[in-house]
């Protein structure tokens, strides 16, 4: 019944945000944010993400790792435009993409797959991924799965209310790994999985009282101190997801943002897709006039970024994560991932 429901609930998001602007296709080349462009590096970088697949079905760096974080990822690029296993052009290899995640899964006793940076990744896409795919018998094992997730996410939180590199209380905590683990959390919730008020309840504690800077607005990434564009598109997006929205610590969060100089310039910011995969969202919560002046500049600075092949991959690094990341954010106009959605 959860999967049903959650199946009618996206549904009907993605219905109810793409007709409250737009009337069929056509109109959508008519969008602003939507151009021709941005559909065309959108698919480029999935046909990319094809190519690159694994025998196994999964997606990883050229070294090999980081398997768990870059197939849940991949696995989101498609949904960002209505793609799921079982159906369509791309039916196939999602299929196989979904399987090497809840194979994994059945192997882990523990439920503990990766670090908790994959885990948040693996928590969102199971979530994500239920009740949306081709196979029914495929419904009870995502909720196993996203259930025992759910759990090891729960108590790994540390007693400030934030989570870091283990699945351990007592491994610390960061604003970085917080974000990435309680998108995950507030997308499990939409689904119908329990999460507890307390545990909302302390991540919000930590954010405000541990690492929101009052002199600049901003997110630092282990205290108060070294504000980040990362951390604070992160920090504000979550601060937004936990019934913050309307606060003022987060609106000066927003600011800081908005504020940032070269935002939009690749080599003045670091982790630059992981920072506007936040930022992005964060800005969709905030409203249609953040939204509006923050996406095209995104958009327009990654069409450029775009390698020839379709990826977004760079020489000094081997971040598995910077393409579909890239493409979700590109996406944001298309409605079909309710997390990302206000």
């Amino acid at each position: 019944m959860k999967s049903l429901t959650k199946l009618l609930l996206s549904s009907g998001i993605a219905i109810s945000c793409v007709q409250s602007t737009l009337h069929g296709q056509d109109d959508i080349a008519k969008a602003p944010e939507l151009t021709e462009a941005a559909d065309r590096a959108i698919e480029r970088g999935l046909e990319w993400l094809i190519k690159t697949q694994r025998q196994d079905g999964s997606w990883a760096s050229d070294s090999g790792t980081h398997d768990i974080g870059g197939t849940s990822l991949a696995l989101m690029a498609f949904m960002v435009k209505g793609h799921f296993p079982g159906f369509g052009k791309y039916g196939e290899p999602l299929n196989r993409g979904k399987n090497y995640l809840l194979k994994r899964a059945e192997e882990s006793q523990s439920g503990v797959l990766a670090g908790m940076y994959e885990h948040g990744l693996y928590t969102l896409a199971l979530s994500e991924l239920w009740g949306m795919t081709a196979e029914v018998e495929d419904n009870k094992k995502i909720q196993t799965a996203l259930e025992k997730a759910v759990q090891v996410i729960l108590r790994a939180q540390s007693p400030l209310g934030g989570w870091r590199y283990s699945a351990r209380p007592d491994a610390g905590q960061d604003t970085s790994v917080t974000a990435t683990v309680f998108v995950a959390l507030a997308s499990a919730q939409q689904a119908g999985i329990l999460v507890p008020t307390e545990t909302i309840d302390r991540v919000v504690g930590y954010l405000r009282d541990q690492v929101w800077n009052e002199k600049t607005g901003g997110f630092g990434y282990q205290g108060k101190s070294g504000t980040t564009i990362a951390c604070s598109a992160g920090g504000a997006y979550i601060a937004q997801l936990a019934g913050q929205r309307d606060t003022e610590w987060v609106g000066s969060a927003l600011r800081y943002l908005e504020n940032t100089p070269k935002a939009f310039a690749r080599a003045e910011i670091g982790y630059y897709y992981y920072a506007h995969y936040y930022a992005i969202s964060a800005m969709v919560q905030a409203g249609d006039k953040q939204y509006a002046n923050w996406y095209p500049q995104i958009r327009d600075s990654l069409i450029q970024l775009q390698k020839t092949d379709g990826s977004w991959k760079e020489k000094e690094n081997d971040y598995v994560s910077n393409t579909p990341m890239a493409i979700i954010i590109l996406g944001t106009p298309h409605c079909y991932i309710p997390i990302y959605q206000r």
